[in-house]
């Protein structure tokens, strides 16, 4: 039996009056891809940021590998757990954001290297070998001692994707990595992440690049004001729709 990594029960998330996740209800398994489409504004990325608390929640919970984040219940009053502890539950995520977040003073190896000394605790030797093998990964060995300046978009893209995994997390994060990119950059980040998914990687991708997630992914959830419109397989999902406001998404978006 395949083991749940992560699981969403009920979640809201209101900013001030205005509730952007009305009870969004998830469970993802080890080894999954899941893409999460729909149109701005319908609760995709700010569901992304409350599964690694950079945003708070206001009602339900969130557990991964049966831990649950950024919140407790003590006494029948639900209050949110101690940094450290959030700090060290924010580590079994990697993310990756639409804008790349590298060091500008510090080259490919250092920005990979960083986190892996003062987080993980590793020696100045062993951070350079695990950043050397992850560069080598994203196909930037070569790169990996300029600095962001000296990188096109895609290339410090995929430092900062190599950047996330290098952490070793449970599970991977997307949020739009390739809308900032010009689009002859995309596919080069695109072709790590289907790689990345092909080793097997837990991963939870927000993306506009419907073809991308019609052929990566083992399950697509359509955001919808809020609410999770619709899921299911991308074959069948995308060619055959069982909503209406999923097939008018479908047709004014890049698929076809």
């Amino acid at each position: 039996m395949t083991q749940t990594l992560l699981e969403i029960r009920d979640l809201h998330k209101r900013y001030g009056a205005v509730e952007v996740l009305k009870g969004v209800d998830c469970t993802m398994a080890q080894g999954e891809v899941i893409s999460i489409i729909g149109s701005s504004g319908s609760g995709k990325t700010t569901m992304l940021r409350c599964i690694n608390m950079l945003e708070e929640f206001q009602g339900g919970s969130i557990r991964i590998d049966g831990q649950e984040i950024g919140y407790e219940t003590v006494g029948g009053q639900r209050r949110r757990k101690k940094e450290k502890e959030i700090a060290r539950q924010r580590a079994m995520t990697g993310m990756a954001f639409q804008q790349f977040n590298l060091f500008p003073h510090m080259t490919a190896a250092r920005n990979i290297m960083l986190g892996l000394m003062k987080v993980r605790g590793m020696g100045r030797d062993e951070a350079r070998a695990v950043a050397e093998k992850w560069l080598d990964r994203v196909g930037l060995l070569s790169r990996m001692d300029h600095y962001p300046g000296q990188l096109s978009g895609g290339q410090q893209q995929r430092v900062a994707i190599a950047r996330a995994i290098a952490m070793n997390p449970k599970l991977m994060l997307f949020d739009e990595v390739t809308s900032a990119l010009d689009p002859e950059l995309v596919n080069e980040v695109l072709q790590v992440i289907k790689g990345l998914a092909e080793d097997g990687m837990s991963m939870l991708l927000v993306t506009h690049e419907m073809r991308f997630a019609y052929e990566v992914s083992t399950r697509v959830i359509f955001m919808n004001q809020g609410r999770i419109g619709e899921e299911g397989n991308p074959k069948q999902m995308f060619v055959k729709p069982q909503t209406e406001r999923l097939a008018e998404f479908l047709k004014s978006s890049s698929f076809n």
